[in-house]
């Protein structure tokens, strides 16, 4: 079985506490601390990653009262955790959205997912989050084989003349080479409407915006109860110490709302997986001049995908690790291997930081936002392309909690719909995963 979720663990000694630490961004204050006292609000937002906090600011900027709960502290979670690229697209890529859904849907995908890209250059603008150091470098898919390349291509050539997007431009082997100082890829395709933040600075930096508005941010305030009472509107929230009366809540908790039994039925919704990072020391001049030279995100196109990036003059290398648990070291040596595989100069390189942390997977691939019922939204599943989308979806999670109806294409979802045969999801997820690991090994 995937470990339970405990909401006491520590956050990870990751590269980016180690970067908000030396900054003093970490000792800054964020919210209002513990809620101690019963309280009444029209919206409870139970999360304080970045849905949550979009939520809020949705919501603030609307005079709507809201009040945001978490059981640990802003950006515990994959907020704080990820590797901090910002993209704009979806696990299915938009001609497979068209054969299968139209090419309307597919048009509407597309905006949603570059609209996500604006949300983020937005709040890093209007909360003046500089340590957030976002740079819109774009993305660069690295293809191992000809027929991933051919693939990949071919995409790029379909949203130019289907979506009229010409900001995916194929690179060939030697460009590919010459930018990432990797001779392990045959070619890729740079899209070039993405880029690279601190992931931990970014979800910080937008809590402080919004406390200083007067947006309450109530840290280790678990909602261990939601109750519903017949004939009587809104919910009633049970925290340790105090009591919520919303009129609406939305659930924003992601990969982590096995937390308390008050989210657990979000859970149910998805298939955590955990991703794994490591980060080098920092890279001596030579190699600091020879390796992604660019500052752009990149992945791979093995199905068992690996990405990279740089950041603090170091290289950062991740996947996902189905075979661990949060909290092991389990994949991290693993992930070593992978990135010498790539980047035979970097054998002699020490790891300093390695860290791990739950991806919300569902099981169409696609972020899930909508009503539980009618006083609860959740908006959950961004599939490891969370720091745009789910900055983009907690804003639309806001207008249903208003009673709106945001155009979310795929996205909306009426109710819940548990993955099937969840209680079977840990060793599912090792099952698939091994199959993909041999398909890759094989080059299909």
């Amino acid at each position: 079985m995937l470990a339970p979720l405990a909401s006491t663990s520590p956050q990870p000694d990751s590269l980016w506490r180690h970067l908000a630490a030396r900054t003093g961004t970490l000792d800054l204050p964020v919210g209002a601390g513990q809620l101690a006292s019963d309280l009444q609000t029209e919206v409870a937002i139970v999360g304080a990653g970045y849905s949550g906090l979009a939520a809020a600011y949705a919501l603030s900027r609307r005079g709507v009262p809201c009040v945001v709960l978490d059981a640990n502290p802003v950006g515990w979670g994959a907020s704080g955790r990820n590797g901090g690229v910002v993209s704009s697209k979806f696990r299915l890529s938009f001609p497979f959205i068209a054969t299968h859904y139209g090419l309307d849907v597919a048009k509407r995908m597309h905006r949603l997912a570059h609209e996500g890209v604006r949300v983020v250059e937005s709040f890093v603008d209007e909360f003046a989050i500089a340590g957030a150091e976002f740079e819109h470098t774009g993305s660069l898919r690295c293809a191992h084989t000809e027929r991933a390349l051919a693939a990949c291509i071919a995409e790029a050539d379909w949203v130019r003349t289907s979506l009229g997007d010409r900001t995916m431009k194929p690179l060939t082997r030697a460009q590919t080479e010459e930018e990432t100082g990797s001779k392990g890829f045959v070619g890729g395709v740079l899209s070039e409407d993405a880029g690279t933040i601190l992931p931990l600075e970014y979800v910080l930096g937008i809590a402080r915006g919004l406390a200083a508005r007067g947006v309450a941010i109530h840290e280790s305030t678990p909602v261990v109860a939601m109750e519903r009472t017949r004939g009587v509107p809104g919910v009633v929230l049970r925290t340790p110490a105090a009591t919520v009366r919303a009129k609406q809540v939305i659930v924003a908790t992601n990969a982590y709302s096995g937390i308390t039994q008050a989210t657990s039925a979000y859970q149910r919704e998805l298939v955590p997986f955990r991703s794994a990072m490591i980060a080098t020391e920092r890279l001596p001049a030579a190699l600091d001049a020879k390796l992604m030279t660019a500052r752009r995100s990149y992945t791979e196109t093995r199905r068992m995908m690996k990405w990279f990036r740089r950041a603090d003059g170091r290289m950062l290398f991740g996947g996902r690790d189905a075979f661990g648990k949060e909290g092991q070291n389990t994949g991290f040596e693993a992930l070593r291997r992978a990135m010498i595989a790539l980047f035979p100069d970097l054998a002699g390189v020490p790891i300093s930081f390695r860290w791990s942390g739950y991806v919300g997977m569902t099981f169409n691939a696609l972020p899930h936002v909508g009503r539980s019922d009618d006083a609860t939204v959740f908006c959950l599943g961004y599939n490891g392309a969370g720091v745009a989308m789910a900055s983009l979806v907690g804003q639309h999670a806001a207008a249903l909690a208003l009673g709106e109806t945001p155009d979310l294409a795929l996205l909306a979802q009426d109710g819940l719909r548990p993955v099937p045969l969840h209680s079977l999801r840990a060793p599912g997820v090792r099952l698939v995963a091994a199959w993909y690991q041999f398909l890759d090994a094989v080059g299909v």
